[in-house]
């Protein structure tokens, strides 16, 4: 069974916060009843049966108690099966993916992203939620790392880019073809702003030019790796239209659950 678990957390967001209240509204599209709970595929994503809602984590205390209160909980859930967890900003993937690292050896993350969140130290904060995987990547917690619907790139990325080895398709770029290589044990994180704001108003930063909803769904129809995680990030419900981009969100985490079971 999945496990799912809110992480409310957005202490370390850039220009905006309100992505701790995201994990509450994106459980609220599967209450509210506008939508059925059937994956495209066929799944019906019920909890109790598909999932576990653990509920959000208690965030407290400072930056280095809150990333062991994390990763010791990640670690603790993925003895009963595969992680879901609910953002947040994109830091919380730092704890997210030491914890299942230790568990898994040559671990390979999928990153859909607006963003490469590669910066070494971003506004004077190594764990800015524009540095998560530059962390992940200098200890050495992964053995690949790809990038898909990246639009935003500095000459300071692209340099950590080369420095690491991590495999980018740009959005200009854009094809299925990488979804071939991707190898196994495989987590995905998928930042909502990786999509663009066309589809995905609620997002702290807006940038145009970015995957269509149908993309990514299609992008996780595509994978035949073994999933055995993925967090959803970067929801802000304060910039929201509708509940547009919650909605997205859930229903991102049936496919995404669909593909773990």
């Amino acid at each position: 069974m999945i496990q799912l678990i809110g992480i409310p957390y957005d202490h370390n967001s850039s220009f905006l916060r309100g992505a701790a209240a995201a994990p509450p509204k994106i459980r609220l599209m599967d209450q509210e009843g506008s939508a059925n709970r059937y994956a495209e595929e066929g799944l019906e994503v019920i909890e109790g049966k598909v999932y576990r809602d653990h509920g959000d984590i208690l965030i407290s205390g400072g930056l280095e108690d809150i990333h062991t209160h994390i990763k010791s909980t990640i670690q603790s859930l993925s003895t009963l099966g595969p992680i879901c967890a609910l953002g947040g900003d994109h830091a919380i993937s730092y704890p997210i993916i030491s914890a299942l690292s230790e568990e898994y050896a040559d671990l390979h993350v999928l990153h859909i992203d607006a963003h490469g969140d590669l910066y070494e130290n971003f506004d004077d904060n190594p764990y800015s939620h524009a540095s998560p995987f530059a962390r992940i990547l200098e200890e050495r917690k992964i053995k690949k790392l790809t990038q898909v619907g990246i639009r935003t790139l500095t000459s300071h990325q692209r340099e950590q880019i080369k420095r690491y080895g991590v495999e980018v398709i740009e959005m200009k770029d854009y094809t299925l073809d990488f979804v071939r290589g991707l190898g196994s044990p495989l987590y995905i994180s998928l930042d909502i702003d990786g999509i663009d704001p066309a589809f995905a108003p609620g997002v702290s930063h807006h940038e145009p030019g970015g995957l269509t909803t149908r993309q990514v769904i299609s992008m996780l129809h595509h994978i035949d790796a073994h999933i055995i995680g993925c967090d959803i990030v970067e929801y802000n419900p304060s910039r929201d239209l509708n509940n547009m981009t919650a909605m997205l969100c859930y229903k991102l985490m049936k496919e995404l659950m669909a593909k773990m079971v």
